[in-house]
């Protein structure tokens, strides 16, 4: 006889008809008989003998386990003993007897020819406990995970103690599930439900970082698009190196989530076959509680305890994927509506005939710059200096609000959604508009033949196909600035250079006709550190100045480290870009100037600390009363900050209300 022998008390499959599961019961070779002087080994009582030592006898209940011996007719020679018996044989109708994997035979154990040693190389025969408590504790662990998965929020700011602590309706009833199936039915679905989980969790992990930056969950859809798009952020803040890490990172989180969900179901299931009776009555018992919370409306604080999030966090999707693929019909009923389309190029745009009107896009300029207490006194003092600058210099100014599609990031969907008068929310409708024949603002100035049209885009730093439908005569990118300087983390050129760049190559031109320019400044993007200040117009040169200015700036590394020094300097590249804006109107604008200057959305939600509201300032700029007096009907709030209560509008009803009020009939 071996050292180490456990016999397990099982049912004949050629007698009874059970199905034996993957693993069979391993003993000695087929008719061999126990050496003489020795007893039979008592069923499963999980004897271990090393040689030189005294044997230590873990005997382990089974409550399942026959009174009978098992006939000696099982398999020779087969690995781990373990066979599960069908309902109808097991004793105790309902019963799964599975092996101790602690226990089993396994690789290098000293056994009789042809058995195998068990775990690890012997170390679990070795030392049991130990390997017990290994055990024991990675079933925690599978547990743990398990329960993380379905009971994790998809945003950050819900994650709290009380989430953790709920009842989950799906994890209920796929127990109840598993307990329920065959065998082979319930290894597969083990296998599947796992692996389903953690996709399902890593949805939640990508939900949060899109809540984090865009203040709303990842489309199934329709943001595919966008996670390029961040990667190429990473590459131009961080560099090549942190893309590279960053993305690697990611994706090693998520095959670990996917593999150790799958793992983790798995192993569970086992366990609750192994001790079905516990089990059964766990599932029912939590099944019952959550029916009584549901129905009491027991809660935590305010998080309930019984929860069926999941199954509402999939219906939202489902419904999602739904709205995302009946888009694109919808927006192609509403790009046909445009109520300029048969209006003669004489009659366009009457009231700004001669004028030079710019459309400038200040980055991440939100409601939050102007009405959070954090920043409010600082934003307010910049607006009242520029408000009493300008009004020295013989300009006037009107402020309100509108309502960006977007927030914490798609600077072009507010730029298409403000020019098209189209409500732009997602990429599809972006790429189906700049593919179609619908007018924007710019191409309606181009359409009247009276004013060039230009682009100063510095944020656009590689081949741009979509600015071909926005008409415009030239478009000066990063590249064609003549700057010389340094890039300011994402930045590539400051906004005090964009404008006196647009001033040397278009506006400061003799004997030009009159301009409608679109101008994206880009000083106050995200990630805001290291900024650029404001020094003597004079002093700009080819930008070159800007590189000891770097030097004095901000580590973004340091600064993201503090939500505070993030909303701070935030705050300060908003100062920036203002002055920067309302500087250059002081020294170059004229009676012909007419400048509209507004955000296009929200900063990231670490800025506007948990605010949801997608409100952007907008200013009209200019010195002939009669530009202002078109608009007076709008009652928009005098000087560059618009009141609390000034008029707010959807960013796509601009375009029409301008035309209108700009036009014959205005």
């Amino acid at each position: 006889m071996p050292p180490f022998t456990r016999s397990r008390q099982l049912s004949d499959p050629t007698e009874g008809g059970a199905e034996p599961d993957d693993d069979t019961a391993a003993k000695d070779p087929a008719g061999e008989r126990p050496e003489a002087g020795k007893p039979e080994a008592e069923p499963d009582t999980g004897v271990e003998t090393e040689p030189g030592t005294e044997p230590e006898t873990v005997t382990e209940t089974e409550p399942d386990a026959a009174e009978e011996p098992a006939p000696d007719t099982a398999p020779k020679d087969e690995p781990d003993t373990a066979v599960e018996t069908s309902p109808d044989t097991a004793v105790d109708a309902g019963q799964d007897p599975a092996p101790d994997p602690d226990t089993a035979p396994g690789p290098g154990s000293d056994g009789p020819p042809g058995a195998l040693k068990p775990g690890w190389f012997g170390w679990r025969r070795r030392y049991p406990r130990a390997a017990r408590g290994v055990s024991m504790g990675t079933t925690v662990l599978a547990g743990a995970l398990v329960l993380f998965a379905l009971l994790v929020p998809n945003q950050v700011e819900k994650i709290e103690f009380a989430s953790f602590v709920r009842i989950p309706a799906e994890g209920v009833l796929l127990a109840g599930l598993l307990l329920a199936l065959p065998p082979k039915a319930r290894r597969i679905t083990a296998v599947v439900m796992g692996a389903f989980l953690g996709l399902v969790t890593i949805l939640k992990f990508v939900d949060m970082g899109f809540y984090q930056i865009l203040a709303r969950p990842f489309d199934l859809v329709l943001d595919w698009i966008l996670i390029e798009n961040g990667t190429d952020f990473l590459r131009e803040t961080f560099g090549r190196t942190g893309q590279v890490l960053a993305v690697t990172g990611v994706i090693v989180l998520f095959v670990a989530v996917l593999v150790l969900t799958t793992l983790s179901v798995v192993r569970l299931t086992e366990l609750m076959v192994r001790h079905r009776p516990v089990a059964a009555r766990t599932t029912l018992i939590l099944g019952t509680a959550w029916i009584t919370c549901m129905t009491l409306g027991l809660q935590i604080g305010t998080v309930p305890i019984a929860t069926k999030g999941n199954a509402e966090f999939l219906g939202n999707r489902v419904e999602q994927v739904r709205a995302g693929l009946k888009d694109a019909r919808v927006f192609e009923k509403q790009a046909a509506v445009d109520a300029f389309a048969k209006t003669p190029p004489d009659q366009l745009l009457t009231g700004l005939r001669g004028k030079d009107v710019l459309f400038t896009f200040i980055e991440s300029y939100g409601r939050v710059a102007i009405d959070d207490p954090a920043m409010a006194q600082q934003t307010d003092a910049v607006l009242k200096e520029g408000t009493g600058r300008l009004k020295a210099a013989g300009f006037e100014s009107r402020s309100g609000w509108l309502q960006s599609p977007v927030t914490g990031a798609g600077s072009w969907l507010a730029h298409s959604t403000f020019l098209s008068g189209l409500w732009i929310k997602n990429q599809q409708r972006y790429r189906n508009l700049t593919t179609s024949d619908r007018m924007t603002l710019t191409n309606y100035f181009g359409k009247t033949g009276a004013w060039r049209t230009v682009g100063i885009v510095p944020g656009v730093r590689r081949a741009w196909p979509e600015g071909k439908y926005f008409g415009l005569d030239h478009i000066y990118d990063s590249e064609h600035l003549g700057y010389h300087g340094p890039y300011f983390s994402w930045t590539p050129v400051p906004d005090q250079f964009s404008m006196e760049a647009f001033q040397r190559l278009e506006h400061g031109k003799k004997d030009r006709e009159p301009i409608m320019a679109e101008i994206i400044l880009a000083s106050s993007h995200n990630p805001w550190s290291p900024i650029a200040r404001m020094i003597d117009w004079d002093d700009l040169g080819d930008g070159s100045v800007f590189h000891r200015i770097k030097k004095e700036g901000t580590n973004p590394t340091e600064v993201w480290k503090d939500p505070e020094k993030v909303r701070t300097e935030y705050r300060r590249a908003i100062e920036y870009s203002i002055r920067s804006l309302t500087e250059w109107v002081e020294r170059y604008g004229d009676e012909d100037t007419v400048l509209v200057f507004l955000g296009d959305h929200q900063p990231v939600p670490t800025v506007t600390a948990g605010d949801t509201g997608k409100d952007v300032p907008i200013t009209i700029v200019a010195k002939d009363k009669k530009v202002l007096d078109r608009v007076a009907g709008w009652n928009w709030t005098d000087g560059l900050k618009p009141a609390a209560n000034a008029p707010r509008w959807g960013m796509d009803k601009f375009r029409d209300r301008f035309m209108t009020a700009y036009g014959p009939q205005g």
